[in-house]
């Protein structure tokens, strides 16, 4: 990007961040998530290095917050309340640190880690002990004073009280002087749900985050709101004037400090090195889900207090702390281009070619637009900034478009009415269209990699990149030609040598022999997922049995319809797959019948797995509760009898204990099925 093109990227960029600014700091509205917020400032801060001199005062990476809200009066800070810059990896940490050492080549650098608590930033000011003013952040410069409100939260002392023994020159500062303390006002997660139970009884809709509801609670003009909604308060800094007339020399020792004031308070960690921060960094992002209030990241803070200030601002940003933000699960970037997969359904999936972008540690380049309904409700164009969103292991998704960033240069997308590969004339079912040709090569491709994936005939070293391949090369060309292939066919090939293509040979030979639930599943069958597999192997106990099934017996079988039902029965009715079932068995596939299901102790049980178990595989996991009569289950309910969980659980632990479905973890879990 050359000067040009970023000088209009940036004026775009501020347009849009200043009104979702707005929205957030001053109405306490939402539009889009804070990841993608953040997303966006961080793409500015990024172009603003790389062309300073393209930095104007008025660039939101130059303040702070909002205007003050009319309703309340103003408030002037005495030390402004400084933003601070989020870095989301490792690298970016090290890159401040070096930094800060080209500024301080000969000082050793100790760092001090507090969680980031997602909470509305508060000052307190006190006079000889009595709590005189509370102010919010406004501008940075000035806030609106709420003090009425902020009176009304217990963990807030409106005299301090010192139960310690401390300094006899800071004991004197605080009862003959004046002190500033700053934190975080916030909503624990249970007063949260209440809150939006209570809501949802009466029919009224539900507030989007505790952060924003906190806020919203402070600005109430009525102190008996505020008073109402159970808030909290987490002291983290005494403002630097403040700190340094009292001889405090460690940030780590105002954390200290606070406690012995009366104020709830981080206890924090004293880290040596980024080594030790990174660790840190790690231990919170999996024990976040378990705390009782909202935490995004973790603030680094350099824990010399004069070496701190020697640093200095840059900006609106004081060089000596950075805020460590946990990976997001949604960012912003540019749709370079939108092409069309066919599935081995036929279904036709737009995906949008994405300008690289990092989500959860893992680079992104692609994200699905599910449909062609799905890109006319969200409006994208080519060239549109979007917020792709990804959560767990589902594919990311594009959830919005950012139309104020557009530059009119955007390009509509034509959605194909013709196969791309074969060119036949695609057909619509429901909001899916689909190529129809059963002999779509795409089709067969996507078919064929289906057919060898873990859950099907599993057979390892032959993945998608190779299955393309051996049919680039026409080595097959249908799921039989795969059982006939010989080390010599596969030795000219590209990554192929005479030990990788003996070990795959003999690879395929090992998945001959089949589970029958495992071959129901690879044979592609629409609507036949796993667990559906599972339940007709359980039923018919053999493939010749499935093969004779009618409509009725097919709908007797649990969480099977109708729709699901007749996509079974016309399949085993096709001539062709018939025989693509009698090739299998003359190339030597057998299908193991299933037995009588396993009578074990976990018989009648569900179990639901959350975050990435270190132990086993979440697919062996689900075989353990098989093997032993439980159910593995995908979506949480009452009838769930437990929740196994793994590292960074997601939405489901908190859907658990409301449910008060039981809780095991990943050594729990492994001990209960090796007892069993």
């Amino acid at each position: 990007m050359n000067k040009q093109e970023a000088q209009k990227r940036i004026v775009k960029l501020r347009k849009v961040i200043n009104y979702h600014r707005y929205l957030y700091h001053v109405l306490d509205k939402q539009e889009i998530s804070d990841s993608a917020l953040d997303s966006l400032k961080h793409e500015l801060s990024e172009l603003e290095k790389q062309f300073p001199e393209l930095i104007t005062p008025d660039s939101p990476t130059q303040r702070v917050g909002g205007e003050p809200l009319a309703e309340f009066k103003k408030a002037e800070h005495n030390t402004p309340m400084l933003s601070i810059e989020d870095v989301f990896t490792i690298e970016e940490l090290k890159r401040w640190q070096d930094y800060l050492k080209r500024i301080k080549p000969n000082k050793y650098f100790e760092y001090f880690c507090e969680l980031k608590i997602d909470g509305f930033a508060i000052s307190l000011i006190y006079e000889k002990g009595v709590l005189i003013r509370a102010a919010t952040r406004g501008n940075g410069l000035i806030g609106e004073d709420v003090t009425q409100n902020i009176k009304t939260i217990q963990t807030i002392p409106l005299r301090i009280d010192i139960f310690s023994e401390i300094a006899p020159k800071i004991k004197e500062i605080i009862y003959d002087g004046r002190v500033e303390i700053r934190g975080e006002v916030y909503m624990e997660k249970k007063s949260f749900e209440e809150i939006n139970k209570k809501r949802a009884q009466k029919g009224e809709s539900q507030y989007a985050n505790p952060r924003n509801l906190a806020a919203g609670s402070i600005r109430q003009l009525d102190p008996k709101l505020a008073a109402s909604r159970d808030l909290k308060f987490l002291g983290y800094d005494i403002a630097s004037d403040t700190a340094l007339t009292m001889g405090i020399e460690k940030h780590s020792q105002e954390h200290e400090l606070l406690v012995k004031f009366g104020f709830k308070a981080e206890k924090g960690k004293i880290c040596n090195n980024l080594e030790e921060v990174e660790d840190f960094w790690k231990k919170a992002a999996q024990d976040r889900e378990r705390l009782p209030y909202q935490v995004d990241g973790v603030v680094v803070t350099i824990n010399d207090n004069q070496l701190f200030n020697e640093l200095g601002v840059a900006g609106k940003s004081p060089r000596g702390v950075r805020a460590f933000k946990f990976a997001s699960k949604e960012g912003t970037t540019v749709v370079e281009d939108i092409k069309v997969q066919i599935g081995r359904t036929g279904a036709v999936t737009p995906v949008a070619v994405l300008k690289p972008l990092v989500i959860e540690g893992s680079t992104i380049t692609r994200a699905t637009l599910h449909n062609k309904d799905q890109i006319e409700r969200l409006g994208v164009k080519i060239g549109d900034t979007v917020i792709v969103e990804r959560a767990g292991d589902v594919i990311p998704a594009v959830v919005k478009v950012l139309k104020g960033l557009r530059t009119g240069k955007e390009k509509f997308f034509n959605f194909p009415s013709v196969c791309p590969i074969c060119k036949t004339k695609l057909k619509k079912e429901e909001v899916i269209w689909r190529c129809p040709n059963p002999h779509c090569p795409a089709r067969k491709t996507e078919f064929l990699e289906h057919f060898v994936s873990k859950k099907a005939f599993d057979i390892e070293g032959l993945g998608g990149k190779i299955v393309r391949q051996l049919i680039d090369k026409s080595l097959i060309s249908n799921a039989t030609d795969i059982f006939s292939l010989k080390e010599g066919d596969l030795i000219p090939l590209e990554r192929f040598a005479e030990k990788s293509a003996a070990n795959l040979v003999e690879e395929i030979e090992k998945s001959k022999n089949i589970p029958l639930h495992k071959f129901i599943y690879a044979l592609g069958i629409r609507h036949v997922g796993e667990q559906t597999a599972i339940d007709l192997a359980d039923k018919f106990k053999n493939i010749e049995a499935l093969m004779k099934a009618d409509l009725k017996d097919l709908e007797a079988i649990n969480d099977i319809g109708p729709k699901v039902s007749h996509s079974i029965y016309n399949w085993f009715r096709d001539k062709k797959n018939v025989k693509l079932i009698s090739d299998l068995k003359r190339q030597g596939i057998k299908i193991i019948s299933l037995q009588q299901k396993n009578k074990g102790q976990l018989q009648g049980l569900r179990f639901l797995f959350t975050g990435s178990l270190e132990t086993v595989s979440r697919d062996e996991a689900h075989q353990l509760v098989r093997d032993m009569g439980g159910e593995p289950v995908t979506s949480i309910s009452k009838k769930t009898n437990y929740l196994v969980v793994g590292k960074n659980p997601g939405q489901k632990l908190k859907e658990a204990k409301k449910l008060g479905v039981r809780v095991l973890t990943e050594p729990e879990f492994l001990e209960m099925v090796k007892a069993k």
